[in-house]
């Protein structure tokens, strides 16, 4: 059994017995409306809220995490734009007949309200530019990279209601229950424009709604990530690694359901090998990297940090670091002993202060009178009796 024919075979399961509650789903008549001018596209929108609620949860792991607020927002700036260039220049390079064959128009390649963003490019140089981030900002990309990490993913669930309404990323024609309806969508003139026109109602096709399958394996893979993190205290850069491969498993077995245009080689998706090679590298990094958390002390903007590609650099960097804390735990120590020894010093002398008065004014005795001279005697004998340490005033 392929693993083509295995994916067809779970998404059937108990179809018959579905088939007279459920009914096929509809796609949105259409993806974009005009304000004036303006076209407005739900691919759009969904992009930008998704981002916006990826830096809204990843501020907020990361502040849990004992980091500076604002730092995920400030690299961000960095990450947000290295990753939606990125994703483009990877569909543009995977789909490049759609551009660059015979009779089509390269300009078209940057026509990004289209459609078109191919997640591995994304996070590619999304990563870069969340590299440059970190250093310009002087925090640990590993601890980043765990704070947002569930974000992305449901960023991800987020776009992905997107290529709903742009009726794009389905499987293969079904009479599954939970099929769903591809219609005809035409423009003002009348000619046939599937991506920015208006359905007229009629059903081209029933497909696989993969993007749904992809949208809930996502929403589970957060809530996944979220309960292990809480639960086993995941950090330097393995949860990110987690979020990869939990990303990738599903992909590969959605990948195997789709029949909508793409890159093959050897017959299989482009996409489902990219999911497979990135998943063993993920799953590699998740069982050789560091165990435990960062400390909150190691989120702190710090000195320089080496680039990641400057291996010698980095490994002279984390032995300085360790040394560093090491020092610092006895210098603490030291400290601490230091302190206590001078609370010590200091109690018999607070004792002395604070006892009752001197011999003269012991009670019962009569009080005298004494002349200019005896009290002259009596002070020169008080100076030269004060004890050493002790200061005259």
């Amino acid at each position: 059994m392929t693993f083509q024919v295995l994916a067809d075979s779970v998404v059937s399961n108990s179809a018959a017995a579905h088939s007279a509650v459920l009914a096929y789903i509809p796609s949105p008549p259409r993806g974009v409306w005009y304000l004036g001018p303006l076209p407005l596209r739900a691919y759009a929108v969904c992009i930008i809220i998704g981002i916006v609620v990826a830096i809204w949860l990843g501020e907020r792991r990361w502040e849990q995490r004992g980091g500076k607020p604002g730092a995920v927002l400030d690299v961000a700036m960095f990450a947000v734009p290295f990753g939606l260039v990125g994703g483009r220049l990877y569909h543009v390079a995977t789909d490049w007949y759609r551009y660059f064959d015979p009779g089509k128009n390269p300009w078209d390649a940057l026509k990004v309200w289209d459609g078109g963003l191919g997640i591995w490019g994304a996070v590619l140089l999304g990563g870069i530019g969340a590299w440059i981030g970190c250093r310009v900002y002087r925090i640990p990309l590993p601890a980043f990279g765990d704070a947002i990490a569930p974000g992305i993913l449901l960023a991800q669930a987020i776009g992905r209601l997107g290529n709903y309404f742009n009726q794009e990323l389905y499987g293969r024609d079904t009479t599954k229950p939970w099929g769903l309806e591809v219609y005809l969508r035409f423009d003002h003139n009348g000619q046939l424009d599937m991506m920015n026109g208006v359905s007229t109602g009629v059903v081209q096709r029933v497909v696989q709604p993969t993007f749904l399958y992809e949208l809930l394996w996502n929403l589970l893979g957060v809530a996944v990530l979220l309960w292990i993190d809480r639960r086993f205290r995941i950090g330097h850069g393995r949860l990110f690694a987690l979020y990869v491969a939990v990303y990738t498993f599903g992909r590969f077995w959605v990948e195997l359901l789709r029949d909508d245009d793409a890159t093959h080689i050897f017959g299989v998706r482009i996409n489902s090998f990219t999911s497979t090679i990135v998943f063993v590298c993920a799953i590699a990094y998740f069982l050789l990297a560091t165990k435990g958390r960062e400390a909150a002390q190691a989120l702190q903007p710090g000195g320089d940090r080496p680039w990641p590609w400057q291996l010698s650099a980095l490994r002279t960097y984390g032995a300085k670091s360790a040394q560093g804390n090491a020092d610092e735990a006895g210098t603490d120590a030291g400290e601490s002993e230091e302190s206590e020894a001078v609370a010590e010093a200091e109690e018999p002398e607070s004792a002395d202060e604070e006892a009752g008065p001197g011999p003269e004014s012991t009670p019962g005795q009569p009080e005298t009178a004494p002349d200019a001279e005896s009290a002259t005697e009596e002070t020169d004998a008080t100076d030269h009796s004060v004890s050493p340490g002790k200061s005259s005033k």
